[in-house]
């Protein structure tokens, strides 16, 4: 029997991650960034995660759950540094290289197809909240880490699992829940900013997204999958509008 969170995670990170990549391809590479950075932080908020993890030219950065490649794409453009998308879904990680020639390899959190201690950054962007086993996906992690590596969260919290009107598949860990995460984990946490701390996104940040979703819209509008894709981004839209749902950025060094 079909399992239907899986199903919506599935359009929702894989099917949608087609179709962005065409969407990118008929508008232009500059609404390549925007398009593949929705869901994943602002630009001031990828920008103060790259400073907190110190950020160099040559830097390894592991982007898990890394998605399309817009955050591992603007690190490497804003940084110098040299990002590998890791994600379960294979269209989200075609996506990723066809968009940004960035190398991604399909792979889940609880066995991460790289070396032990081979890296000295990893970034894991709004994939906490979307696990039932968020010790595992941290745990996987610090295993890939350098010994004082750097690592960057962001995760949207919650004061219940479930709120009322929560989107399919996510499970929302608390603020102090993520703290109580990252020590068992074996991170030290040195430092967190919600997202709405931050400068709002560029307008034309903005307008790129908008017209990237003017295309999906005209291009699968029809398709009960975009409706089913619609409904999720609108959920968890509506609990942060309501302040129900705060996104927030961390920053954590391996011990």
């Amino acid at each position: 029997m079909a399992d239907p969170v899986q199903d919506r995670m599935e359009i929702e990170f894989d099917t949608v991650a087609g179709w962005t990549a065409e969407a990118v391809a008929e508008l232009g590479d500059d609404h390549a960034e925007p398009a593949a950075c929705r869901g994943s932080a602002s630009p001031a908020g990828l920008d103060w995660l790259a400073r907190r993890c110190g950020l160099r030219p040559g830097d390894l950065l592991a982007d898990v759950g890394g998605g399309i490649g817009g955050p591992a794409a603007r690190a490497r453009r804003t940084t110098g540094a040299a990002p590998v998308v890791i994600d379960p879904m294979p269209a989200a990680c075609r996506a990723a290289t066809s968009m940004f020639g960035l190398p991604a390899v399909v792979g889940g959190g609880d066995a991460l197809p790289l070396r032990t201690a081979s890296v000295p950054v990893c970034w894991c962007l709004g994939v906490l909240c979307t696990l039932g086993d968020k010790a595992a996906l941290l745990a996987e992690v610090h295993r890939i880490l350098h010994p004082g590596g750097a690592l960057g969260l962001l995760v949207f919290t919650a004061d219940e699992p479930r709120p009322p009107g929560a989107p399919e598949g996510n499970v929302f860990p608390t603020r102090t829940a993520v703290h109580e995460l990252l020590a068992m984990s074996g991170f030290a946490g040195t430092a967190e900013v919600a997202l709405t701390e931050l400068p709002a996104s560029p307008a034309r940040w903005r307008q790129r997204i908008a017209a990237v979703e003017g295309v999906l819209a005209r291009d699968h509008g029809a398709d009960p999958r975009f409706a089913a894709a619609q409904d999720q981004s609108r959920r968890v839209g509506g609990l942060i509008d309501d302040g129900v749902v705060v996104g927030r950025l961390f920053h954590a060094v391996a011990r």
